[in-house]
């Protein structure tokens, strides 16, 4: 996991669908996915929170607890739908990094969001492994979590 994929809202865009769909090259596996690189890597402070957020928007700060209107109404609605269907928290996210590093915050993503069968990452979108379940998402190209994924 790399510092410059987690965005100011908190979220790891090296867990986002589109960032492992270009990791693992999907459009050559058949599949038709938008590619990014994260929010900071494509020069947006962060694609959920930066176009609603003047602090963000200016890049007056690196994470959200850093604003004075921490946490704010669209970051706490953000972090309930992630929280809802895709098993992470932004507000979480942020509390680790803020209490103890981003270094330790990093450390901690690489083990909860390493597939255990291959080692790669684990997709926060879907619950899948973009290496090693390809052929659970070619037969369901909108899969999502299941109940037996839900740790």
């Amino acid at each position: 996991m790399k510092e410059e994929l987690i965005a100011p809202c908190g979220m790891n865009c090296g867990l986002c669908v589109s960032y492992l769909a270009m990791e693992n090259d999907l459009k050559k596996k058949g599949f038709s996915k938008v590619y990014c690189e994260g929010c900071l890597a494509r020069g947006k402070n962060c694609l959920h929170m930066g176009d609603g957020c003047e602090v963000l928007g200016k890049g007056l700060v690196r994470f959200c607890y850093e604003c004075r209107d921490y946490p704010c109404k669209r970051l706490k609605s953000l972090d309930k739908r992630y929280r809802t269907k895709y098993h992470m928290s932004m507000l979480e996210n942020l509390r680790d990094i803020k209490e103890h590093s981003i270094e330790d915050f990093l450390r901690k993503e690489e083990g909860k969001w390493r597939c255990p069968d291959c080692g790669n990452t684990i997709c926060c979108h879907n619950g899948l492994c973009l290496n090693c379940k390809i052929d659970k998402l070619r037969q369901n190209k909108r899969y999502r979590w299941c109940e037996e994924q839900i740790k």
